[in-house]
């Protein structure tokens, strides 16, 4: 790392080191962009072996393919990465399910299942590597002074950057968001989800599992070793409950849940809870400014698409500013940024409200309801093209994508 100078002049500043911030700066670095990265914290190096971290994501076959063309997909493997082979999503209240299966489609995986903080240090590890990225961390903006041509970044170690443009990617509470006074729109779900990595009776088989509940949502997801990251989605009274358990009457309450479909639940780690809520910035540009990840939009994690999303916005935005730039045309213009905004705010909407449609729908107790979405589950199941086609599109591989997750770029 390197101590920041008293005045940083670039083409594009990320203010955000996360996992979508990292893989922005990596990319925009390897098309030859002049980036700097701001973060307030630098990633965990070092943890115990049979740890699992308790934010974990469910990678798609379209962000591997970002994550290998940046070259940090083989320090995520050697760290650990759990694929998952099939999924089952099943109604609580009836008896509709599907089952997708990675070797109906000729396919290895459906995805894997990552620590966030794996994913992260990979993609600070590769720009290291490279060398081509100026850190400036820890550090964080304490003022952003807008412009068309050359936005100004103050920064609390009193360093200064200019650059062209600015890209915020520091999450949901973005404070670069706020100091551009961009507002979001959107609303707290009436949940909060549980996190913890448990231990089951028997193995999970390589299978991502979905059980929908009137509550919400619960999912198990495989860990290599045979252990399950959850994600349980409840009514913030039945998560106090819950989280005021001892682990005994928790993994009770867990197997119960699960409907016994991996056996007891032996054992639980750590437990952590956290509200949910969707919302999407009112804009996603300014001139000068751009947001991408979580900074732009937050998601229900019922599919568990928010970095995945993250990943394309930033993949988008590269292509975006290297057309930029090959035209002469401003990074920070309208003109450009708004090409970004246009390809990436209506699929994430497109993204956001199919997510809440199905929270709404599954957690709906109305008997029509009900017996609609039995029915369509039934049907979905039985329909291979037509489930055949949910799958790919879920798993990135159909549609429009941008370079970076369609190909290796040249060196």
């Amino acid at each position: 790392m390197t101590e920041p100078n008293p005045s940083i002049t670039c083409q594009v500043a990320v203010v955000g080191g996360g996992m979508v911030g990292a893989a922005l700066a990596a990319g925009l670095a390897r098309r030859g962009f002049r980036v700097a990265l701001v973060e307030r914290r630098a990633p965990q190096r070092e943890w115990p072996a049979d740890e699992v971290d308790l934010r974990v994501s469910a990678l798609t076959r379209a962000s591997q393919r970002l994550l290998q063309n940046l070259d940090a997909w083989p320090r995520m493997v050697a760290r650990r990465v759990s694929p998952y082979r099939a999924m089952e999503v099943w109604d609580a209240t009836g008896s509709g399910r599907i089952r997708f299966d990675a070797a109906d489609i000729g396919e290895p995986d459906l995805g894997h299942i990552v620590e966030n903080r794996v994913t992260r240090l990979a993609l600070w590890e590769q720009i290291e590597a490279d060398g081509e990225v100026e850190f400036l961390c820890p550090d964080a903006v304490s003022a952003l002074r807008p412009g068309d041509a050359h936005p100004v970044l103050e920064l609390e170690s009193g360093a200064r950057v200019d650059a062209e443009l600015v890209v915020g990617a520091e999450g949901a509470d973005s404070p670069l968001r706020r100091m551009a006074g961009i507002e979001s729109s959107g609303w707290a779900y009436d949940q909060h989800a549980i996190v913890a990595t448990i231990w089951p009776e028997r193995h999970h088989g390589e299978t991502a599992r979905q059980r929908f509940m009137p509550t919400g949502p619960l999912a198990l997801l495989p860990i290599d070793d045979g252990r399950c990251s959850i994600v349980w989605s409840t009514s913030p009274e039945q998560a106090e409950r819950l989280m005021a358990l001892d682990d005994d009457g928790f993994c009770a309450a867990l197997t119960g849940a699960s409907e016994r479909v991996l056996g007891r639940i032996r054992r639980v780690g750590p437990r952590a809870v956290f509200p949910l809520r969707l919302r999407n910035a009112d804009r996603y540009v300014k001139p000068g400014l751009a947001l991408v990840g979580d900074a732009a939009h937050g998601i229900h994690p019922l599919a568990g698409q928010g970095v995945n999303l993250g990943f394309l916005d930033a993949a988008e935005l590269i292509d975006v500013l290297t057309a930029a730039r090959q035209a002469g045309r401003p990074l920070g213009s309208l003109n450009t940024l708004r090409r970004y905004e246009r390809a990436r705010r209506s699929a994430d909407m497109e993204m956001l409200a199919l997510m809440d449609l199905f929270k709404r729908l599954f957690s709906n107790e109305l008997p029509p309801l009900r017996l609609l979405r039995n029915l369509g589950l039934r049907l979905a199941d039985a329909s291979g093209p037509f489930k055949g086609l949910l799958v790919r599109r879920a798993m990135g591989l159909t549609g429009e994508l941008p370079s970076l997750v369609r190909y290796r770029p040249a060196r």
